[in-house]
């Protein structure tokens, strides 16, 4: 019965090709527009380590020694809180986490210097975060203890300094010290970068940063304060910083800190750590507030600091108004072209068809509609990601549509089209067989 109502639709849509045209294009740029955005909403706010992200906790300790009502506490933590927190040795796995531009140079290449983003941690970093590498690997942990020069490379400047061979054992020059690098990393693109995040809810939804390529140099957080001394940025500072440069002692937070924590019950005794902690500096008089500690996990932390930027949130929602306009659109002309067909439903009803069979045969039409919505669509879509593409904001080159967005694209525009031709097929199916007859 099924292949009956495809041939009737197809029929139906060859005889009125202008109406059908108008339907399909109504769909498509209704599904080109939503999809569009919605795809770039899908891959912002994904997860960016799926599987390992419920087992990633960021802690937070207020260490402002001034007094005030903050609800929450600091995003980052001053030096003395961050190395508390790792020489506690209670998680699994740890790593501190701060960002600096970095002078580098390859001497034995003809290249300029180059003005990088360079990232200091400790080993359990790549572990951690699941990096890749290329060549080589990450430095050990005596590396970390022992401020050794060393370092790990992106992909990307890889291929910019060394065309892309394998450089492990190699030298750069990092300001004014020789590292050798250890490991390459293969191409790594997490999505947000979320090692970095902090202070999204302070910045007006301007969260595109969070979305940048990842650093191309990886130090021992050791070393990388010897070397880039005086480069590192303070997050928030409660005092004048006396000496430049010299943060281990300064009244600022500037790092960050990630633990992986393998079980609830090291969740909690983690964070009841951190509540201990936090009293008992109070105690010594440098915290004021000894409960306001968080503990968030990796999803937790950003969906805190908000890290889909606000516009493209509001560009989904006028995308799916604009949906909403075009299935309204496509649901007048469908009724249009169902009742100008009375006399031929009239006939069908007078010979036995019941209203369930022509309700069906309508709602066929009605998804062969979407189906061609659906591949016009597509089409838009993809161009529409092209532009986004084009676009100078950092997330730019993420738009791509997955294998996921695809089947969704197709879903959507036959759910919509279905949708559109519930009422009109309805309406159909209750012409008067009678009626229709002497009119003919």
């Amino acid at each position: 019965m099924f292949g009956y109502y495809l041939d009737l639709a197809l029929r139906s849509l060859k005889r009125n090709k202008v109406l059908t045209l108008l339907m399909v294009l109504a769909i498509a740029v209704g599904i080109g527009a939503s999809m569009t955005t919605l795809t770039v909403m899908h891959l912002l706010s994904g997860d960016p380590l799926p599987g390992r992200s419920g087992s990633l906790f960021y802690p937070q300790v207020d260490t402002d020694p001034t007094p005030g009502n903050r609800k929450q506490p600091l995003d980052k933590l001053d030096y003395p809180t961050a190395m508390d927190i790792l020489n506690a040795h209670l998680a699994d796995r740890q790593t501190v986490v701060v960002d600096s531009p970095v002078k580098l140079r390859a001497p034995d290449t003809q290249l300029p210097p180059l003005m990088l983003s360079m990232l200091s941690a400790t080993t359990d970093f790549f572990t951690m975060f699941d990096v890749p590498f290329q060549y080589g690997g990450a430095w050990r942990a005596e590396d970390d203890d022992r401020h050794a020069r060393v370092a790990v490379i992106s992909s990307d400047l890889n291929a910019k300094l060394f065309g892309g061979a394998n450089s492990v054992g190699r030298t750069l020059r990092l300001r004014d010290t020789d590292v050798r690098i250890v490991g390459v990393l293969a191409p790594w693109r997490p999505t947000p970068q979320f090692y970095t995040v902090a202070g999204g809810r302070f910045s007006g939804g301007k969260t595109a940063d969070f979305y940048s390529k990842p650093q191309d140099v990886f130090t021992p957080f050791t070393s990388g304060l010897e070397i880039n001394d005086g480069n590192f940025y303070q997050y928030t500072c409660w005092h004048p910083v006396p000496t430049p440069g010299h943060l281990k002692n300064a009244p600022c937070v500037w790092l960050a800190v990630w633990v992986q924590l393998g079980s609830p019950a090291k969740v909690a005794a983690f964070k009841q750590f951190l509540d201990g902690y936090a009293a008992q500096q109070q105690t010594l008089g440098r915290v004021v507030r000894p409960q306001n500690t968080r503990l968030r996990s990796l999803m937790e932390w950003l969906d805190f600091n908000g890290v889909v930027p606000s516009d493209v949130r509001l560009q989904t929602w006028l995308a799916f108004a604009f949906l909403a306009i075009c299935l309204f659109n496509t649901i007048g002309l469908l009724l249009a072209k169902f009742l100008r067909r009375s006399g031929e439903i009239g006939v069908r009803r007078a010979l036995g068809a019941s209203r369930a069979a022509i309700f069906a045969q309508c709602l066929v039409e009605a998804g062969m509609v979407g189906l061609l919505g659906g591949i016009g669509g597509l089409l838009l879509t993809m161009l529409g990601l092209r532009v986004v593409r084009s676009q100078p904001v950092a997330f730019a080159d993420l738009a791509h549509l997955d294998s996921t967005m695809f089947l969704l694209t197709f879903a959507l525009a036959i759910a919509t089209s279905l949708a559109a031709g519930l009422l009109p097929a309805a309406r159909a199916s209750r012409v008067a067989p009678g009626l229709q007859l002497k009119t003919l």
